[in-house]
């Protein structure tokens, strides 16, 4: 670390990730544009590295870079922020999603046990019998639904 600041190198390898996706979340606005050295080097704030390590857990967490950008900006403009705008408004809304995307993965998961204990080996004779616990009729009738509108 420089006097003045963190060069890209040192503070990619400081956050733990690489010069590429600094640059990218300084396109997206996820951080703002350093300021530059007489040489022309980028220069950040040692700060630059708690709110990398905030984007990556929150992305871990499973938020988009919009959704973490849009509550970046929340954070920035407290002033005027609308009361259902914060992170916990969103951090409910996020749950949601995962707890149906655990329902979603529990009914696929129990399907492909079932497929499995009933033997289910060739995809194609499988959809035609009437034993197999794979959706293909629901899928098939879904499809001529949709065909038929």
């Amino acid at each position: 670390m420089t006097e003045a600041g963190l060069r890209s190198g040192e503070l990619a390898e400081a956050a733990g990730i690489n010069q590429q996706t600094l640059r990218y979340y300084e396109r997206r606005g996820l951080l703002t544009s350093p300021r530059r050295s007489p040489g022309g080097h980028r220069l950040y704030p040692s700060e630059t590295i708690t709110l990398l390590r905030v984007i990556k857990t929150a992305q871990r967490l499973g938020f988009t870079l919009k959704e973490i950008a849009d509550l970046l900006d929340v954070g920035r403009h407290q002033h005027g922020r609308q009361p259902d705008s914060g992170l916990q408004a969103r951090a409910r809304g996020k749950l949601a999603e995962i707890e149906q995307k655990l329902a979603d993965l529990t009914v696929i998961r129990d399907t492909l046990r079932a497929a499995i204990s009933a033997g289910c080996d060739d995809l194609v004779a499988c959809a035609g019998s009437s034993c197999c616990p794979l959706p293909f009729a629901e899928l098939a009738e879904r499809n001529d639904r949709v065909d038929h509108c």
